[in-house]
């Protein structure tokens, strides 16, 4: 479970602009602009296209939905087809559902160490807590514009099964286009993000 969860997790708010830690040091006026682009944040919405490419089917497995991000710390991560299913996160609490079991589960993230490592990522990213992410990943930028980056997890067990992250933004820098998740096993996800809306109020409801 924890290999699904988290790295989809993590997903989830690189729509927020992330800093650039190259493996040669940035000036200090590219870590000023992202550090203001990642702060400017304060919700998003956004479609998605996932694809999951495995070694074993010719052709992807394709899957689409929808998330929605508020500051500080709620979030909503939704696949609509071809099977719904999804979660938010509201503080401490959250709840997730699933299509196939017709059951909606309310949970307390603190109670439940899966989760409370998911919350604790997902979060560290939407708070641009730079000091987190320089810790966690190595990141290599690959093209600066628009801006290309490749992460590597320094965790061991992060990197049992996540070899590395490929992200390409925006040519404004504010928000994700596409993401790559390449596995050890040489299978990968890509997801789009499609109709992106930055700062749009959101539905008191959604989360």
């Amino acid at each position: 479970m924890m290999r699904l969860l988290l790295p989809l997790c993590l997903l989830c708010l690189l729509l927020c602009a992330l800093p650039l830690h190259a493996e040669t040091q940035p000036s200090p006026q590219l870590l000023e602009t992202l550090e203001k682009n990642a702060g400017s944040v304060r919700t998003l919405s956004s479609d998605f296209v996932q694809e999951k490419h495995l070694s074993m089917f010719k052709n992807p497995m394709t899957s689409k939905g929808h998330l929605y991000f508020a500051r500080p710390d709620q979030l909503r991560w939704e696949l609509t087809a071809p099977v719904a299913s999804g979660f938010v996160l509201k503080g401490d609490r959250g709840k997730r559902w699933h299509e196939r079991t017709g059951r909606t589960e309310s949970f307390q993230i603190s109670q439940e160490p899966i989760m409370k490592l998911v919350s604790e990522q997902l979060f560290a990213w939407a708070r641009s807590d730079f000091a987190w992410i320089k810790k966690e990943y190595r990141v290599t930028v690959l093209q600066e514009s628009p801006a290309l980056l490749r992460l590597e997890p320094r965790s061991a067990a992060t990197a049992g099964f996540l070899h590395h992250l490929l992200i390409g933004f925006s040519a404004d820098g504010r928000y994700v286009k596409n993401v790559e998740l390449h596995e050890k096993d040489g299978d990968f996800t890509r997801i789009r993000f499609l109709n992106t809306v930055v700062n749009k109020t959101l539905p008191a409801d959604i989360f």
